[in-house]
C-alpha cells in the first residue's frame, strides 16, 4: 500500500481498495477444482508465480513513487497452513520479515479427529494430508518473526502442541534479548496476541424497555418491530421477562445441555428469566446429522423434563441478518448472552452481543478469558458446572446496577475491538520486525539500530536460574538432562584434531561479484534454457558421468562448449561441496567453464565460475550467504549436533557419526558409517526445533552424510535466488533428477520448471531415506504434471527423446 501521491485526490487516485488489491495466481490444473487437502503438490507452482508477480509489482510500485529501484516488500503475511508454507519460501528467497496467523491449527484438529474415535490416524492422514499440514505449520515457526494469534488460548493450548515452539522457552529467550544476553542461536517467533476486528459503525446499542413498548397492549410488540421478535416472543407466557440468550449450532461442544439443565434447576432463574436458543436452522429433526439432532432431542427432553414450557424459545429459523436484531430483543429486555462452550476459541458473537449493551456470561475456557480481560462486563464460568453458570446469569439478570455497570463497560471498550484498532495494533507489530532485504539492495547503514532476535556474539552470560535454557537430548520438551548454556570453549571439540579436511579449492580473492555483473553473470537472464542436473548419488564421479551425458544430448553444433557461449546454460545442484566436484571435475572430461553457477552443500553455498582462470577457479556468491544467514545458529547449532552425534556413539557403542570439514561456514556434514543405526531425518528435524535451533537436516549420499544448513537454503530455494539475483526466469529450467534422491528431493519436484525424471537413478538406498517419513512423499508429488516427463533410457538419445516430448528437442545455440 502506497501513501497517495496528491492527498486533495487520492480518493480517485488509489480507489475505494486503499491500495489492496486480490490477485489470482494461476497454478495447478486448470480444468479441475482442488481441494485444499491435496494442493500440497502444487505450492511450489504457487510461490513461483507470486514469486514473479511480487518483482514485478516492486518495479510498478518504484517507478510509481519516482524511484529507479524496486520498491521492496517489508513484509510478508501467511494465513492458514498452505499459504504459510508458501510465504515462509517467498520470505526466504525475498529475504523479508514473515507474519503468520494459523486461525485452525492440523495438531489441534489431529487430536480433534482421534478423540471422536471414527478414523484412525492413518485414514485421518490419507483425508487430511495432516501431516503435510502439520509439517507446514512447524515451517511457519522456524521462518516467522511473528505469529498472530486472536487469544492466548491459542498460543498455550493450541501452539505449544508443535515441537517448534515452548511458551516457556520463548519467554526466556525474549527475556534473554532484552537483557543483551546470549540465546546460543535458539529463536522463537514472537506470539501477538491480537483480536479480529469488527464494524461498528451501523451499531446502535439499546436503550429502550420493552415494559414501555407492550404495555397496553400486550398481544402487540409494535407494528415496525422486526418479524424475528415475534418469531421469538411467541413462545414465552411472559415476555417482559429478561432474556438470556445463546447463539449456537446443536453441537456437543457448544454445552447447551448443561444450560438448560443449568436454567431448569433454578427456581429463582426461571421466576426471573426467560431463555432463548437460537441453534442454527432446521426443517425436521430427522433430516439434521446424528450428532446436532442428538443434542436437540436431548435439549427437548430436559424442557419436557423441567417444565420449561412458556420459558424458553427455540425457533426453527431465522437469517443470519436477523442476528443483530436478535442481539437488540435481548438488550431491550434487559437480558444476558452467554456462552457456555467447553472450549471456545475466540468468541465473536461476544463482543457481537457487548457491541448491543448485552453483559456477557462466558466460559472460562479459551478466547472469552481475553474478551472479558478487556471489556470487563460479565462473568466467567466453569462449564462443566451448571451450578456456577445459574448463578452468573442470575447475578446479572437480578442485579440491576451490575447489569448496568457491565453494560457500560462493554460499550465504552467495544472499540478496542474495532477494525481501525486491529488494523493499528498489527501495522506497529509489522513495523517494528527487524527488517531485512538482499545484500546487494542495502544501504551502508541499514538495520544499524535493528533488534537482534538472538544476540549471539554478546560475552554476557545470565546468572538468572529462571532464564537458564535447559532442553533434552532425548527429543522431549522441559525435561532437561544439562543446559543449553553451552560454552565454545568446553563444549566444542576440536575441529582440526577431529575433522576429515577438504582439498584445497582455488578461489578469487577479493573479486567484487558487482564487478563481474557487466559480463559473466547476466548471461543467466539470457538463456533460452538452463539445464540443471540435480541427480543424486553416493559418488560424485557418478553424477558427473550423467551431467557428462546430459551435456552431450543437449550439446549444440557449436564446437567451443564454454557456457557463455551459448543460449543454453547449465548448472549443477548437489549435496557436494564445492571442492570434492572440483576434485574429479576434468577427470569427467568437464570444465568449470561449461556451468554458469554451481549449488553446492545441499543449496547452502552458490559457486560461478572465475572469467579469469589464470587467478582463480570459481567466484563464491557473497551476497549469498547473509541472505540465508536469519536464524542460522552458527556455533552454538554445531555444538548441539556434535552433542547429538556423541550421544548416539555412545549408545550403539561404536563411532556411527563422525564430523566432517565442510570448508563452510553454513553448512555442518557429517559422515555416517552404517545409516540403519542412526535415527531417520524427520526426528533429527523434530530434535532441533525443540532445542529452539532453525535448520535443516539433509540426509543425502544414499543417508551417508547429513549436512545441516540453514532454514532459508535449500537447492530449490538457490534457483529462486538466482531468479531473483540475475533474473534467471523459472520457466526456462529444465530440471534433471533421479527416481528418488536426498531427504529435500521434493522441493525440486514442483514449481514452473520443467522435470525429467530420469528412471533407474538414485533408487535403493536413496529411496530408503524417505522411508521413515512424517509424510508419505506421494503427497507432494505432482500427478498428471504436465510439466514433468520420465526418461527411461538415461542415455544420449533416450535423453535427446525426452527432450523431445517435451517440445525442448531443437535446442540451437
Amino acid at each position: 500500500m502506497l501513501n497517495p501521491l496528491n492527498p486533495e485526490n487520492h480518493l480517485n487516485e488509489i480507489g475505494e481498495s486503499g491500495g489492496a488489491y486480490i490477485v489470482r495466481i494461476p497454478f495447478g490444473p486448470k480444468d479441475k477444482y482442488l481441494s485444499k487437502e491435496v494442493l500440497w503438490p502444487h505450492i511450489p507452482e504457487f510461490v513461483d508465480g507470486a514469486l514473479g508477480h511480487i518483482l514485478q509489482m516492486s518495479k510498478v510500485l518504484g517507478k510509481q513513487i519516482g524511484s529507479e529501484k524496486p520498491l521492496w516488500p517489508i513484509a510478508i503475511h501467511g494465513h492458514y497452513a498452505d499459504a504459510g508454507n508458501s510465504a515462509a519460501l517467498l520470505s526466504g528467497v525475498l529475504n523479508v520479515p514473515m507474519v503468520f496467523t494459523g486461525h485452525s491449527l492440523g495438531r489441534d484438529k489431529l487430536e480433534q479427529l482421534l478423540n471422536q474415535g471414527r478414523q484412525s490416524r492413518e485414514e485421518i492422514n490419507s483425508t487430511y494430508k495432516i501431516m503435510r499440514r502439520i509439517e507446514a505449520e512447524e515451517i511457519t515457526l522456524d521462518v516467522s518473526e511473528v505469529i498472530i494469534t486472536s487469544t492466548r488460548q491459542e498460543i498455550e493450548e493450541q501452539w505449544r502442541l508443535y515441537d517448534g515452539f515452548d511458551p516457556v522457552l520463548e519467554r526466556k529467550l525474549r527475556a534473554r534479548i532484552k537483557r543483551n544476553v546470549s540465546c546460543h542461536g535458539r529463536f522463537m517467533p514472537r506470539m501477538v496476541v491480537i483480536p479480529p476486528g469488527m464494524e461498528f459503525r451501523n451499531i446502535v446499542s439499546q436503550d429502550g424497555d420493552i415494559d414501555g413498548e407492550i404495555e397496553g397492549n400486550e398481544d402487540s410488540y409494535g407494528a415496525h418491530d422486526p418479524p424475528i421478535w415475534s418469531e421469538i416472543m411467541r413462545f414465552f407466557t411472559n415476555p417482559r421477562k429478561p432474556m438470556i440468550l445463546a447463539l449456537a449450532r446443536p453441537d456437543p461442544k457448544k454445552n447447551l445441555i448443561t444450560l438448560v439443565k443449568a436454567f431448569g434447576e433454578c427456581r429463582q432463574l426461571r421466576e426471573l428469566a426467560n431463555l432463548t436458543l437460537i441453534m442454527g436452522n432446521r426443517d425436521a429433526i430427522d433430516d439434521m446429522s446424528s450428532t446436532n439432532s442428538s443434542v436437540l432431542l436431548s435439549i427437548l427432553k430436559l424442557i419436557d423434563k423441567y417444565d420449561l414450557y412458556g420459558q424458553v424459545a427455540y425457533p426453527k429459523h431465522h437469517k443470519q441478518s436477523d442476528v443483530p436484531d436478535i442481539y437488540r430483543l435481548a438488550a431491550k429486555t434487559k437480558g444476558v448472552f452467554i456462552n457456555p462452550a467447553y472450549i471456545e476459541p475466540f468468541g465473536l458473537t461476544l463482543i457481537e452481543a457487548a457491541a448491543r449493551g448485552l453483559p456477557i456470561v462466558a466460559t472460562k475456557n479459551g478466547g472469552p478469558v481475553d474478551i472479558h480481560r478487556v471489556l470487563d462486563n460479565g462473568v466467567l464460568v466453569d462449564p462443566h458446572d451448571h451450578q456456577s453458570i445459574a448463578d452468573a446469569l442470575l447475578k446479572l439478570v437480578s442485579e440491576k446496577q451490575l447489569w448496568c455497570r457491565c453494560r457500560d463497560h462493554g460499550l465504552n471498550n467495544i472499540h478496542l475491538f474495532s477494525w481501525p484498532e486491529h488494523c493499528k495494533t498489527y501495522l506497529a507489530r509489522v513495523t517494528s520486525c527487524k527488517q531485512r532485504q538482499p545484500k546487494w539492495r542495502r544501504s551502508e547503514n541499514a538495520n544499524a539500530d535493528s533488534e537482534s532476535d538472538s544476540p549471539g556474539g554478546s560475552l554476557r552470560d545470565i546468572h538468572d536460574l529462571s532464564l537458564s535454557l535447559k532442553i533434552s537430548l532425548d527429543g522431549e520438551k522441559n525435561e532437561g538432562i544439562g543446559s543449553l548454556v553451552l560454552k565454545g570453549q568446553e563444549m566444542a571439540t576440536d575441529r582440526n584434531a577431529n575433522q576429515i579436511k577438504s582439498a584445497p579449492l582455488k578461489l578469487s580473492a577479493n573479486e567484487s561479484m558487482e564487478k563481474q555483473e557487466s559480463s559473466r553473470f547476466p548471461s543467466l537472464r539470457t538463456r533460452k534454457f538452463i539445464v540443471v542436473i540435480a541427480v543424486d548419488s553416493d559418488s560424485v564421479a557418478d553424477i558427473l558421468d550423467i551431467t557428462k551425458i546430459i551435456f552431450e544430448a543437449v550439446k549444440t553444433d557449436n564446437k567451443d562448449t564454454t557456457a557463455s557461449q551459448h543460449s543454453i546454460g547449465f548448472i549443477l545442484s548437489t549435496s557436494w561441496s564445492m571442492s570434492e566436484i572440483n576434485c574429479v571435475l576434468e577427470k569427467a572430461g568437464l570444465k568449470s567453464s561449461y556451468f554458469d553457477a554451481f549449488i553446492c552443500n545441499s543449496g547452502s553455498e552458490i559457486y560461478y565460475p572465475s572469467p579469469n582462470s589464470s587467478e582463480s577457479q570459481y567466484i563464491m556468491d557473497s551476497d549469498y550467504h547473509p541472505h540465508i544467514d536469519y536464524r542460522w545458529g552458527g556455533e552454538s547449532l554445531r555444538n548441539t549436533l556434535v552433542r547429538w552425534a556423541n550421544s548416539i556413539n555412545d549408545k550403539k557403542k561404536e563411532p556411527v557419526i563422525t564430523e566432517l570439514d565442510s570448508g563452510s561456514s553454513h553448512c555442518y556434514e557429517f559422515r555416517v558409517r552404517d545409516p540403519s543405526l542412526i535415527p531417520p531425518f524427520k526426528e533429527l528435524r523434530r530434535l532441533m526445533r525443540i532445542q529452539a535451533l532453525r535448520c535443516h537436516a539433509i540426509y543425502c549420499k544414499n543417508g551417508e552424510r547429513i549436512n545441516v544448513i540453514p532454514i532459508l537454503a535449500s537447492r530449490a530455494q538457490a534457483l529462486r535466488y538466482l531468479y531473483v539475483r540475475w533474473g534467471m526466469e523459472l520457466s526456462k529450467v529444465v530440471v534433471f533428477m533421479g527416481e528418488s534422491g536426498d531427504s529435500d528431493y521434493e522441493g525440486l519436484l514442483g514449481g514452473l520448471h520443467t522435470s525429467v525424471i530420469l528412471k533407474g537413478l538414485s533408487i535403493g538406498a536413496a529411496s530408503k531415506i524417505h522411508d521413515n517419513r512424517s509424510y508419505p512423499l506421494e503427497h507432494v508429488i505432482p500427478t498428471d504434471n504436465t510439466k514433468s516427463v520420465e526418461c527411461d533410457k538415461c542415455d544420449r538419445d533416450g535423453i535427446k527423446a525426452t527432450l523431445g516430448k517435451l517440445g525442448l528437442g531443437l535446442l540451437k545455440s
